[in-house]
C-alpha cells in the first residue's frame, strides 16, 4: 500500500528536503504540496490524501491547527501530522483537540519519522514519549484523566462512527484500515471506558457530549 502525502509548510527547502526523502520509499508518495492554510486545504480537499505533514505557523490568516481542524471535519479519514518546531504543552494539546493525529518536532530523524508515519496506517498516534507523558500530567492534575484523553485520536473516530451504528468491516472500509485493526480499537475503547459493549461504549459518547445521536449510515 503507496501512502498519500500532502505537505503543508511555508518553507519549501524543507519540504523539498521530505519530497527527496519520500522519492526513496516505495511506500510513500507525495501527491502535493502548499506554503500556506487556504491553499494547503484547497489540495487536501481536491487530492484527498491518506497523510497530511502539516507546519503550525503559517503565513496569511489561519494556521496549522486551524486547517487541521477544517481538514478533518471534511475529511475524516485523512490523518494530520504536525511537524513543527514548537516544543509545547499548548500546541500540543490544541493539535490534538482539532484532530491531529500525531505531532512530532522537525529535529525528529529521517528513519523515525518514516517509522512513525507507517504507523498511522494501523491507527497508531505519533507522539514521542515525552510529549504523551505531559498530555498525562496535564489532565492529572484534575481528579484524574478524563476517559475522552484516554482514548487516542483514532479511537475517538471509532467511537464516533460506532456510534453510528457502522460494523466493523464497515469502519474498516471508511477509515481504510483492517477489520482486525478495528476490532483491536473497539476492544481498546471497552475497556477504557470500562463497558461492556458498544451499544454502551456508544451511550457514554452521547451522553457525555462527544457525539451526537445518529441514525445508521446507509
Amino acid at each position: 500500500m503507496t501512502l498519500r502525502v500532502v505537505l503543508i509548510d511555508d518553507h519549501r527547502l524543507f519540504r523539498d528536503g521530505i519530497r527527496a526523502l519520500m522519492s526513496y520509499q516505495e511506500d510513500f508518495e507525495v501527491v502535493g504540496e502548499a506554503d500556506d492554510a487556504e491553499s494547503g486545504i484547497a489540495e487536501v480537499l481536491r487530492l484527498k490524501p491518506d497523510i497530511v505533514l502539516m507546519d503550525i505557523d503559517l503565513p496569511a490568516g489561519k494556521d496549522g491547527i486551524v486547517a487541521t481542524a477544517e481538514i478533518k471535519e471534511s475529511l475524516p479519514g485523512t490523518e494530520v501530522v504536525m511537524l513543527t518546531v514548537h516544543d509545547d504543552t499548548e500546541k500540543l494539546l490544541d493539535a490534538f483537540k482539532a484532530g491531529a493525529q500525531g505531532y512530532l518536532l522537525k529535529s525528529v530523524r529521517s528513519e523515525e519519522l518514516l517509522r512513525r508515519l507507517r504507523g498511522i496506517a494501523d491507527g497508531d498516534a505519533i507522539l514521542s514519549k515525552g510529549m504523551a507523558s505531559r498530555i498525562l500530567q496535564e489532565f492529572r492534575k484534575g481528579t484524574g484523566v478524563p476517559p475522552e484523553m484516554e482514548l487516542t485520536p483514532r479511537e475517538i473516530e471509532v467511537l464516533g462512527l460506532v456510534t453510528q451504528r457502522m460494523s466493523n468491516k464497515e469502519i474498516a472500509a471508511h477509515l481504510v484500515i483492517s477489520e482486525h485493526t478495528v476490532k483491536t480499537h473497539v476492544k481498546n475503547i471497552l475497556t477504557k471506558l470500562q463497558v461492556g459493549s458498544r451499544r454502551e461504549a456508544a451511550a457514554y459518547g452521547v451522553a457525555q457530549g462527544w457525539f451526537r445521536k445518529q441514525e445508521r449510515r446507509s
